[in-house]
């Protein structure tokens, strides 16, 4: 029984586009989005396109900027052990209200770090999710809780294990989705319904919530499994996964 990795939580976001279509922005916010998406266009035609218009280019872009996106979902896990199996536990805030949604789990936070948790671990953690949470807590006005507070911190004060850094070993080129690390360990995909481009989508068209939450919380799950694995560990079994 590994006490350490009862220390950490492991967390994943869903983000979407700030509104449903692109006419909804407020007018300042439609000419900041144009000067981002043609400064991306320039820096990246093959992916942005060159024909592609900052409307069209909003609904399936915005979403991953946090100044022009929004957190529809967090789930977190934890590792814990009973009768010294291993289990799994994971818990969602999700919701249309992204200030209740980010002050429910502001008080998450502050409760359990770091009296039952040392490190928040994600896949691409130290590039999206936490800033992406920090940057929209600012927004709201919800006070960042001092696990949170990463500022000026030393490379080796920062409680962040990322499973995409860990695995580049020195390799800033590689870029390697959870989806891929999942296939190479051999553990089930988190994919297997929508992925993060479908989100959007989900949300606005179909208006089902609760699919994004169970995709999140298998990002989360999947995470959990492949740090694991990066670790010389056993992963836990499907079967004894719970649900807050």
């Amino acid at each position: 029984m590994d006490e350490s990795l009862q220390k950490i939580m492991f967390i994943d976001i869903e983000t979407v586009p700030q509104t449903a279509v692109f006419d909804e922005l407020p007018e300042e916010m439609k000419h900041l989005w144009e000067d981002k998406y043609s400064l991306l266009q320039r820096k990246n035609p093959e992916k942005y396109g060159t024909e592609t218009t900052a409307a069209e280019g909003y609904f399936t872009n915005a979403g991953i900027f946090a100044e022009f996106g929004r957190i529809v979902c967090i789930s977190v896990g934890y590792i814990f052990y009973r009768s010294n199996v291993m289990h799994f536990r994971t818990k969602s805030f999700a919701g249309k209200d992204e200030k209740t949604l980010l002050s429910d789990f502001s008080e998450l936070i502050i409760k359990n770090f770091p009296s039952r948790y040392d490190y928040f671990c994600g896949h691409n953690i130290k590039e999206f999710d936490i800033p992406y949470i920090c940057r929209r807590m600012l927004i709201h006005r919800v006070p960042l809780p001092n696990a949170l507070q990463l500022n000026g911190k030393k490379p080796w004060e920062v409680n962040l294990l990322d499973t995409l850094d860990f695995w580049k070993f020195g390799d800033y080129k590689n870029f390697a989705s959870l989806k891929l690390l999942t296939a190479v360990f051999g553990i089930p995909t988190p994919k297997d319904d929508i992925d993060g481009s479908q989100v959007a989508r989900v949300f606005y068209l179909e208006d089902d919530l609760p699919r994004i939450t169970a995709y999140c919380q298998k990002d989360v799950q999947a995470t959990a499994q492949v740090w694991l694995r990066m670790n010389g560990l056993e992963t836990f079994n499907p079967e004894n996964i719970e649900y807050a």
